[in-house]
């Protein structure tokens, strides 16, 4: 029987490289935001940015789901659920590997630039920055997946980047929707429900299979393998069910966005036309 490996040093000089690094960059994301909201006199990728920087207080259902621990003795910890401690860096580094892609991909939708190959090739960078980010997290010592996971590359189960890459797919195609459709940016704050819908959905629901083979009383190999094999199945269905509903370019409202200029902001203090 597989057990939390709760005695496991977190490696200090990596989880100070996490925090610094990812916090920084995320600094710099937040600028690029209001940029961009600024050229399009809109709030919508800041406010983008701050859900899924909010959204990873959820992150401790995702660990029990996936059987994932972040090492305790030495964490800088904010707070913990599910007796899983939660390091400062899950909220950076959600922005950095969901909302960057997210913002880039909305962007595009916006312009009407946004192709089917284009956005696969997103799905294919959300896959590899997925992968390098955790295969590092893993292998220098802050966190581990500890459960019986299959399909690993460099003790990193490739199921997760899978299933996190449908999420961002699915998220970013919503926000988009949520943008062409909303006539108010008071509207846009559905971003933060939003973004619990599909990380949670996406991850544990899609990835159903591969959660309760992992649980399973007295599992097996081939039940953790068919388990995560169909979860792999449907995150690819949800990539391209997500691509079917890519809403056309600018706003479906007037008094809205760039491409209608007289419009009044609804949210005090952001981009008053």
């Amino acid at each position: 029987m597989l057990t939390p490996p709760y005695d496991h040093p977190c490696n200090l000089v990596m989880q100070d490289i996490m925090n610094y690094v990812s916090y920084g960059l995320t600094l710099v994301l937040l600028l690029v935001t209001l940029r961009m909201g600024k050229k399009e006199r809109t709030p919508f990728y800041t406010l983008l940015l701050l859900a899924v920087f909010v959204g990873a207080v959820a992150e401790p259902i995702y660990d029990e789901g996936m059987m994932l621990l972040f090492y305790v003795p030495g964490i800088i910890s904010h707070f913990t659920a599910f007796n899983i401690p939660q390091p400062l860096w899950t909220h950076s580094g959600y922005a950095i590997l969901y909302a960057f892609p997210a913002i880039m991909i909305c962007n595009r939708i916006y312009k009407g630039t946004l192709t089917l190959p284009v956005l696969f090739a997103f799905a294919g960078l959300e896959m590899a920055m997925s992968c390098t980010f955790e295969i590092l997290g893993i292998n220098f010592g802050t966190y581990s997946y500890w459960g019986p996971h299959v399909f690993r590359i460099i003790k990193y189960p490739l199921v997760v980047g899978i299933l996190e890459t449908a999420q961002t797919i699915c998220f970013s195609i919503a926000a988009a929707n949520l943008r062409y459709r909303a006539s108010s940016n008071l509207h846009l704050l559905g971003l933060f429900v939003l973004f619990p819908l599909t990380m949670i959905g996406v991850n544990l629901g899609v990835g159903m299979t591969t959660v309760v083979a992992l649980h399973w009383e007295n599992t097996t190999p081939l039940i953790v393998t068919i388990g995560t094999v169909i979860s792999i199945i449907f995150a690819l269905v949800a990539i391209r069910g997500a691509a079917s509903v890519i809403p056309p370019a600018g706003s479906a409202k007037a008094g809205f966005g760039a491409l209608f200029p007289g419009s009044q902001s609804a949210v005090p203090g952001f981009y008053e036309n």
